[in-house]
């Protein structure tokens, strides 16, 4: 996996950011935008903003009222990629897996924790 992935990954395991993700995919926001549509504190807003545009997934512009976010969409095309990949290997094992289900040698064993 890239580093690109893993940066990405890590910054969408927390709910606040990946929620700040999803209401800047409908349209660039400012701060206290994106605080009233998630219902977050502005200062909580601007935390996932910036650790959003420290890893790479947001950019900042700013203009005559301040600065606008808005997501930088190679960063998701790149993750795009990565699970396509990934679910094309897992339909390709699932497949395989679906034609010797009904193998009588074939034992399932709990997963090991």
């Amino acid at each position: 996996m890239t580093e690109d992935i893993q940066t990405t990954l890590a910054a969408l395991a927390d709910p606040g950011r990946r929620r700040a993700v999803e209401l800047l995919a409908e349209r660039p926001l400012r701060t206290a935008e994106l605080a009233e549509l998630a219902g977050a504190s502005r200062p909580a807003a601007g935390r996932h903003l910036r650790e959003l545009t420290e890893r790479g997934l947001v950019e900042a512009a700013i203009d005559r009222q301040g600065t606008v976010y808005r997501l930088r969409t190679d960063r998701f095309f790149a993750l795009q990629h990565w699970l396509t990949d990934l679910w094309a290997y897992w339909r390709h094992q699932l497949d395989a897996t679906g034609n010797q289900s009904d193998r009588s040698d074939v034992t399932e064993r709990p997963l090991a924790r």
